[in-house]
Protein backbone atom coordinates (compact mmCIF):
# COMPACT_ATOMS: atom_id res chain seq x y z
CA UNK A 1 0.00 0.00 0.00
CA UNK A 2 1.62 3.23 -1.36
CA UNK A 3 1.71 5.94 1.63
CA UNK A 4 0.06 9.33 0.87
CA UNK A 5 2.73 12.33 0.33
CA UNK A 6 2.77 14.71 2.99
CA UNK A 7 2.10 18.19 1.60
CA UNK A 8 4.19 20.19 0.79
CA UNK A 9 5.57 22.93 3.34
CA UNK A 10 7.22 26.64 2.08
CA UNK A 11 8.71 27.14 4.92
CA UNK A 12 10.36 23.64 5.60
CA UNK A 13 11.52 23.72 2.01
CA UNK A 14 13.08 27.21 2.25
CA UNK A 15 15.16 25.87 5.33
CA UNK A 16 16.96 23.08 4.76
CA UNK A 17 19.89 23.18 2.32
CA UNK A 18 19.75 20.50 -0.40
CA UNK A 19 20.56 20.65 -4.17
CA UNK A 20 20.38 23.71 -5.50
CA UNK A 21 19.78 25.32 -2.15
CA UNK A 22 21.52 26.67 0.86
CA UNK A 23 21.37 28.75 4.25
CA UNK A 24 24.42 30.81 4.86
CA UNK A 25 24.88 33.06 8.52
CA UNK A 26 25.76 36.80 7.59
CA UNK A 27 27.50 39.27 9.64
CA UNK A 28 25.92 42.94 10.44
CA UNK A 29 27.39 44.99 7.24
CA UNK A 30 28.48 41.75 5.29
CA UNK A 31 27.44 41.87 1.88
CA UNK A 32 25.53 38.97 0.35
CA UNK A 33 25.29 40.27 -3.56
CA UNK A 34 26.78 43.41 -5.07
CA UNK A 35 25.91 45.48 -7.83
CA UNK A 36 26.83 43.72 -11.09
CA UNK A 37 27.06 40.65 -9.99
CA UNK A 38 25.28 37.33 -11.88
CA UNK A 39 21.73 37.12 -11.43
CA UNK A 40 20.92 33.32 -10.85
CA UNK A 41 19.77 32.91 -7.77
CA UNK A 42 16.76 34.36 -5.28
CA UNK A 43 16.87 34.56 -1.54
CA UNK A 44 14.43 34.44 1.16
CA UNK A 45 15.37 35.97 4.52
CA UNK A 46 15.10 33.46 7.67
CA UNK A 47 15.91 35.82 10.51
CA UNK A 48 17.66 39.44 10.34
CA UNK A 49 17.60 41.95 8.35
CA UNK A 50 19.17 43.78 5.40
CA UNK A 51 18.92 46.47 3.21
CA UNK A 52 19.32 47.05 -0.94
CA UNK A 53 21.57 50.10 -2.24
CA UNK A 54 21.95 51.05 -5.85
CA UNK A 55 25.01 53.18 -7.00
CA UNK A 56 24.98 56.11 -9.80
CA UNK A 57 27.33 56.40 -12.87
CA UNK A 58 28.57 59.29 -10.74
CA UNK A 59 29.19 57.35 -7.40
CA UNK A 60 25.87 58.26 -5.05
CA UNK A 61 24.12 56.12 -2.92
CA UNK A 62 20.68 55.53 -2.35
CA UNK A 63 18.90 53.36 -0.16
CA UNK A 64 16.10 51.59 -2.53
CA UNK A 65 14.80 48.68 0.01
CA UNK A 66 14.98 47.59 3.52
CA UNK A 67 14.01 43.74 3.90
CA UNK A 68 13.21 41.80 7.05
CA UNK A 69 12.55 38.12 7.88
CA UNK A 70 10.07 36.60 5.71
CA UNK A 71 11.50 38.88 2.82
CA UNK A 72 12.86 37.77 -0.83
CA UNK A 73 15.15 39.16 -2.48
CA UNK A 74 17.20 38.85 -5.89
CA UNK A 75 13.97 37.55 -7.85
CA UNK A 76 14.60 40.17 -10.70
CA UNK A 77 16.71 37.14 -12.09
CA UNK A 78 12.90 35.33 -12.79
CA UNK A 79 12.51 37.80 -14.98
CA UNK A 80 15.29 38.02 -17.10
CA UNK A 81 18.18 39.81 -14.98
CA UNK A 82 21.06 38.56 -16.16
CA UNK A 83 23.34 40.93 -13.47
CA UNK A 84 22.02 41.99 -10.22
CA UNK A 85 20.98 45.82 -10.50
CA UNK A 86 21.63 46.64 -6.70
CA UNK A 87 23.66 45.61 -3.54
CA UNK A 88 22.37 43.73 -0.65
CA UNK A 89 23.74 43.73 2.47
CA UNK A 90 23.41 43.09 6.03
CA UNK A 91 22.02 45.67 8.58
CA UNK A 92 21.77 42.93 11.71
CA UNK A 93 23.33 39.48 11.69
CA UNK A 94 21.10 37.17 9.15
CA UNK A 95 20.22 33.68 8.31
CA UNK A 96 19.88 33.78 4.82
CA UNK A 97 18.71 30.88 1.93
CA UNK A 98 19.88 30.80 -1.41
CA UNK A 99 17.77 28.80 -3.94
CA UNK A 100 18.97 28.64 -7.33
CA UNK A 101 16.82 29.92 -10.35
CA UNK A 102 15.97 26.35 -11.58
CA UNK A 103 15.48 25.14 -8.00
CA UNK A 104 12.94 27.88 -7.41
CA UNK A 105 11.42 27.96 -10.92
CA UNK A 106 10.71 24.15 -10.62
CA UNK A 107 8.88 24.59 -7.18
CA UNK A 108 6.76 27.79 -8.45
CA UNK A 109 5.53 25.15 -11.29
CA UNK A 110 4.93 22.16 -9.13
CA UNK A 111 3.85 23.75 -5.99
CA UNK A 112 1.14 25.91 -5.38
CA UNK A 113 1.82 26.26 -2.13
CA UNK A 114 5.09 27.50 -2.59
CA UNK A 115 3.72 29.95 -5.68
CA UNK A 116 1.22 31.15 -3.38
CA UNK A 117 3.61 32.31 -0.74
CA UNK A 118 6.25 33.90 -3.56
CA UNK A 119 3.16 35.82 -5.31
CA UNK A 120 1.82 37.07 -1.85
CA UNK A 121 5.48 38.21 -1.69
CA UNK A 122 5.42 40.08 -5.27
CA UNK A 123 1.91 41.54 -4.30
CA UNK A 124 3.24 42.88 -0.59
CA UNK A 125 6.53 44.25 -2.14
CA UNK A 126 4.34 45.87 -5.16
CA UNK A 127 2.10 47.88 -2.63
CA UNK A 128 4.61 49.05 -0.47
CA UNK A 129 6.62 50.52 -3.88
CA UNK A 130 3.12 52.27 -5.08
CA UNK A 131 2.87 53.84 -1.53
CA UNK A 132 6.42 55.16 -1.78
CA UNK A 133 5.70 56.38 -4.89
CA UNK A 134 2.40 58.37 -4.61
CA UNK A 135 4.11 59.49 -1.24
CA UNK A 136 7.47 61.10 -3.60
CA UNK A 137 4.38 62.66 -6.15
CA UNK A 138 1.92 64.66 -4.24
CA UNK A 139 3.38 65.02 -1.38
CA UNK A 140 5.87 67.97 -1.46
CA UNK A 141 8.99 68.15 0.16
CA UNK A 142 7.11 71.36 2.07
CA UNK A 143 4.74 69.10 4.42
CA UNK A 144 7.23 66.29 4.68
CA UNK A 145 9.43 69.08 6.42
CA UNK A 146 6.19 70.33 8.10
CA UNK A 147 6.32 66.85 9.62
CA UNK A 148 9.51 67.56 11.54
CA UNK A 149 8.22 69.73 14.69
CA UNK A 150 11.11 71.43 14.55
CA UNK A 151 10.79 74.88 16.25
CA UNK A 152 14.34 76.35 14.54
CA UNK A 153 12.81 74.58 10.80
CA UNK A 154 9.49 76.77 11.70
CA UNK A 155 11.41 79.74 12.11
CA UNK A 156 13.39 79.38 8.85
CA UNK A 157 10.03 78.51 6.78
CA UNK A 158 8.45 81.53 8.68
CA UNK A 159 11.15 84.04 7.49
CA UNK A 160 11.44 82.73 3.96
CA UNK A 161 7.70 83.16 3.95
CA UNK A 162 7.76 86.54 5.15
CA UNK A 163 10.62 88.01 2.58
CA UNK A 164 8.84 86.45 -0.30
CA UNK A 165 5.67 88.07 0.93
CA UNK A 166 7.45 91.13 1.22
CA UNK A 167 8.91 91.20 -2.08
CA UNK A 168 5.50 90.55 -3.53
CA UNK A 169 4.21 93.86 -2.20
CA UNK A 170 6.83 95.77 -3.05
CA UNK A 171 6.22 94.57 -6.33
CA UNK A 172 3.02 95.63 -6.01
CA UNK A 173 3.19 99.08 -4.37
CA UNK A 174 6.20 99.81 -7.41
CA UNK A 175 3.79 98.70 -10.07
CA UNK A 176 0.63 100.86 -8.40
CA UNK A 177 3.24 104.25 -8.03
CA UNK A 178 4.23 103.03 -11.71
CA UNK A 179 0.81 103.49 -13.20
CA UNK A 180 -0.39 106.32 -11.01
CA UNK A 181 2.67 108.51 -12.43
CA UNK A 182 1.67 106.85 -16.26
CA UNK A 183 -1.40 108.42 -15.90
CA UNK A 184 -0.38 111.75 -14.33
CA UNK A 185 2.29 112.31 -17.62
CA UNK A 186 -0.44 111.62 -19.41
CA UNK A 187 -3.15 114.04 -17.83
CA UNK A 188 -0.20 116.53 -17.87
CA UNK A 189 0.30 115.96 -21.59
CA UNK A 190 -3.20 116.78 -22.29
CA UNK A 191 -3.34 119.52 -20.31
CA UNK A 192 -0.50 121.09 -21.78
CA UNK A 193 -1.87 119.90 -24.75
CA UNK A 194 -5.40 121.63 -24.90
CA UNK A 195 -4.50 125.46 -24.58
CA UNK A 196 -2.32 124.90 -27.89
CA UNK A 197 -5.58 123.93 -29.54
CA UNK A 198 -7.43 126.70 -28.32
CA UNK A 199 -4.86 129.32 -29.02
CA UNK A 200 -4.82 127.71 -32.92
CA UNK A 201 -8.41 127.86 -32.98
CA UNK A 202 -8.48 131.72 -31.51
CA UNK A 203 -6.14 132.77 -34.56
CA UNK A 204 -7.99 130.92 -37.08
CA UNK A 205 -11.51 133.13 -35.84
CA UNK A 206 -9.81 136.27 -35.92
CA UNK A 207 -8.42 135.57 -39.33
CA UNK A 208 -12.33 135.00 -40.36
CA UNK A 209 -12.80 137.83 -38.73
CA UNK A 210 -10.58 139.92 -40.82
CA UNK A 211 -11.72 138.70 -44.17
CA UNK A 212 -15.09 139.64 -43.01
CA UNK A 213 -14.58 143.02 -42.28
CA UNK A 214 -15.90 145.57 -45.06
Amino acid sequence: MNRAKPPFDPQEFLSKANGGRGISDYRKDQIVFRQGDRADAVFYIQSGKVKKTVVSEQGKEAVVALLGSGDFFGEGCLAGEELRLSTVSALTKCVIARVSKADITRVIHTEPAFAELFIAHLLARNSRVEEDLVDQLFNSSEKRLARISSPRLQQVISRKTWRARRGVRSSLRFGRQSAWQQNRDAGNSRSRRVPRRRRASSRVNRMLQSFERP
